[in-house]
């Protein structure tokens, strides 16, 4: 039987492992569960995932260059909707760094979250880093919701949540981020889809084969 330390070390190591966009094509078999399935659950198209991770490239790419070091902004996309957060000295690098955003291929709308106030330090990231992690891993203890379908952004204590999911889904992930200690408050940006359009998402089981016939 595990413990209550193995069962949150298990879930804060499928978390990190969900986190970084491990590949469906090995699957990696933790505490039990195979993560390659769990990867399998997240809800965009293999096409999307790609073009999400080539915005976040090419947006951070063009953000470095453009702002240089007097912003902290991170770039998170889900389905081709970006988030902007982190902090920028003024008024004007924050319309900047949106609009360097929107000329980035395949972007098709931004939530422009970014604070105008000096960087944070390397302390406050590394909590807001911790949260993330215990959110994400509240999520794969949870039974009624699917970790993957998720995308969690942590700033100043501030928790972002993305994905395409029903209300229900919404709402629960809602309510394991707000019960994690150091969340100051929860931000949705959920695209909210049908319990139908949930079910049509799923994988499906492998038909059953015919049973051989006895001579």
């Amino acid at each position: 039987m595990k413990t209550a330390s193995q069962n949150l070390f298990t879930s804060l190591l499928l978390a990190a492992f969900l986190g970084a966009g491990l590949s469906a094509c090995a699957p990696l078999v933790v505490g039990g569960v195979v993560v390659g399935s769990l990867m399998a659950t997240d809800r965009r198209t293999a096409g999307t995932q790609v073009e999400d991770e080539g915005i976040e490239l090419r947006a951070a790419s063009r953000l470095r260059d453009s702002l240089g070091e007097r912003a902290h902004v991170n770039v998170t996309s889900y389905n081709r909707q970006v988030l902007l957060t982190g902090e920028v000295p003024s008024a004007q690098d924050r319309l900047t760094a949106e609009q360097i955003v929107a000329k980035v291929e395949n972007v098709r709308f931004i939530v422009n979250e970014l604070g105008i106030m000096e960087k944070t330090s390397l302390t406050q990231r590394s909590s807001d880093s911790l949260i993330t992690g215990k959110i994400k891993a509240s999520m794969v203890d949870a039974k009624d919701i699917y970790a993957n379908a998720f995308k969690v952004v942590t700033e100043r204590g501030i928790t972002y949540l993305m994905g395409r999911v029903t209300q229900r889904e919404a709402n629960r992930a809602t309510e394991l981020a707000r019960g994690i200690d150091g969340v100051k408050k929860v931000v949705r940006v959920f695209e909210i889809i049908s319990e139908e359009d949930l079910k049509a998402t799923l994988p499906q089981p492998a038909p059953a084969t015919p049973a051989e016939v006895k001579k």
